[in-house]
């Protein structure tokens, strides 16, 4: 008979029923992950994975290495099926992006075809945490095994993860060290003069016998060319353009030129021999991200590295023409090199290029006011193309003669017009102005939240500070743009004595580059005679 003593259930003679119950224990028949009788004789599908992360040649030995030693390896077990060999070849293991057989592999996991996957280890697997903890539990909800056999870990076992977890940090570690020392040895390099460039993707070079770059003569007459056709007045669309009607291939082979190519040759300071390196770096050794560098790490000039293609002072107008056609904005049309810079001496507008006769034989520009049908009906006669040459060659010949006098009276312009220090000394002190009252007018609004005060008085003075701050704004602004406005009239100084010291004689006929780094504008006036007037404001009418 059954009595309850105390809380317990016991017999009669006083024995606890609990000692009595035979409990039997079941041991588990299917694999918790895989969800795999445990018992069974089927072969479990295995497949490995190798990397090596460049292409030297010791590298390649390894991976060779790896590659034949998992295959024998899966091979001579008795228990396993081999399932594949995945493997990639000198790509990095931070970054899941470019590595095809990694990607191939696990999706082959996920899809069944693999139930274990064995690799060398940890950092041969992944050098990203995030990225190796993410692919493993991913791999293990579907049943999916990887043993790694240099750390012996399983990541079935209880502390697979969490010793994972540890060595994947190490590895992330060890990547980011790699990095920052290629990335050291490489500024060095830098430092020293020494890059490489894609010479597959360069239009003018090739790689010469010493590494270095080599002027390609075929591809070195396109570069020219495009050169040619922007000081010529052509924009960088029409040069795309021109090139295509031509049917000159690109570098990588296609018909179809762009006008971002144009202008990245036409920007390019390899051409004229030099070269500005590390334009671009990678902030995160993880994403490979490269981005511009925009003085956030070092940059490096290197002067004759190589040979030009395009004399630098050639380079250099085309830079500053580049600049002038910026500012102009939308005015400038780019019909040819004259466009913009022929003016009205009566009205004032500018003349406009108009085709005659563009269907037969006696096709010619001309240019002419565009005010001549408008309102003000304006009498200034046409001129053609070949009369503003004339007066051009004319009018720089007759520079030419008085050359020193012109030179000297160039460089006294530009060291007193062009003088910024006042200015820049002027900018500094308002540029430490706002900031004194903008840490001013903080501490007032503090202030004012904190204490009590005569909110008339606060608002007073409130008002004071944004006014200096912003009359000092104003002036901020005005002084920063005539310092812009010396510094952009200096430079077109330069580049004009420059080219007129080394014109000892006079021309014979019209020189395209002469005109776009020496002229400023032409006038016309109503007698049809002209007037050229020269970056340095010498006027020469003829």
């Amino acid at each position: 008979m059954l009595s309850k003593c105390g809380g317990e259930l016991n017999t009669d003679d006083g024995k606890d029923v609990s000692a009595m119950r035979n409990v039997t224990v079941i041991p588990a028949s299917i694999h918790r992950f895989s969800e795999v009788p445990l018992a069974t004789a089927d072969k479990r599908k295995v497949a490995a994975y190798a990397r090596v992360s460049t292409d030297n040649e010791d590298q390649k030995t390894s991976y060779a290495a790896q590659v034949d030693y998992y295959t024998n390896y899966i091979q001579s077990r008795p228990d396993w099926e081999f399932a594949g060999m995945y493997s990639d070849e000198g790509v990095t293991g931070t970054s899941m992006k470019k590595r095809e057989g990694f990607t191939r592999m696990v999706q082959d996991a996920l899809d069944g075809k693999i139930q274990l996957i064995v690799t060398k280890s940890v950092s041969r697997f992944a050098r990203n945490t995030v990225d190796s903890l993410t692919t493993i539990r991913k791999l293990k909800e579907h049943g999916v095994e990887v043993y790694f056999e240099k750390e012996a870990i399983w990541t079935f076992q209880a502390r697979g993860e969490i010793l994972l977890t540890i060595l994947s940090s190490l590895s992330q570690e060890e990547a980011r060290s790699i990095s920052e020392n290629v990335t050291w040895g490489l500024r060095k390099k830098f430092a020293d003069g020494k890059f490489s460039v894609g010479y597959s993707h360069f239009l003018g070079y090739d790689k010469g016998e010493d590494g270095n770059l080599a002027i390609n003569e075929e591809q070195a007459k396109i570069v020219r060319l495009i050169f040619q056709l922007f000081l010529e007045g052509m924009t960088a669309g029409r040069i795309a353009k021109e090139l295509t009607t031509r049917h000159i291939l690109t570098v990588t082979g296609k018909e179809q030129w762009n006008a971002k190519t144009i202008k990245g040759i036409l920007s390019n300071e390899k051409y004229m021999g030099c070269a500005r390196i590390q334009k671009t770096f990678t902030p995160d050794f993880l994403t490979k991200k490269a981005v511009k560098n925009c003085g956030q790490v070092p940059s490096y000039f290197v002067e004759q590295s190589h040979p030009a293609i395009i004399d630098p002072a050639v380079f250099e107008m085309v830079q500053r023409e580049i600049k002038r056609r910026t500012q102009e904005g939308r005015s400038y049309s780019g019909v040819s090199i004259f466009s913009g810079k022929i003016r009205c001496g009566e009205c004032g507008g500018s003349f406009g290029a108009k085709v005659w006769h563009s269907t037969d034989k006696y096709r010619r520009i001309i240019y002419r006011c565009n005010n001549k049908y408008d309102g003000q009906k304006c009498q200034t006669p046409h001129v053609t193309e070949e009369e503003i040459k004339t007066a051009f060659v004319t009018a720089f010949n007759r520079l030419v003669t008085e050359r020193e006098e012109i030179v000297t009276n160039a460089r006294l312009v530009r060291q007193t017009l062009c003088d910024t220090t006042a200015l820049t000394e002027e900018k500094t002190k308002l540029q430490q102005e706002l900031s004194v009252l903008v840490e001013m007018t903080e501490k007032c609004v503090r202030e004012n939240a904190r204490i009590a005060q005569n909110q008339e008085e606060y608002q007073r003075y409130y008002e004071g500070l944004v006014a200096r701050y912003d009359a000092a704004k104003v002036r901020l602004d005005e002084v920063t743009e005539v310092i812009s406005a010396k510094e952009t009239q200096s430079e077109r100084l330069a580049g004009f004595i420059k080219t007129l010291k080394t014109q000892t004689n006079p021309v014979a006929e019209f020189d395209s580059q002469l005109w776009s780094s020496m002229v400023d504008y032409v006038t016309v006036r109503a007698d049809k005679g002209m007037t050229v007037v020269f970056r340095d404001g010498t006027e020469v009418s003829v």
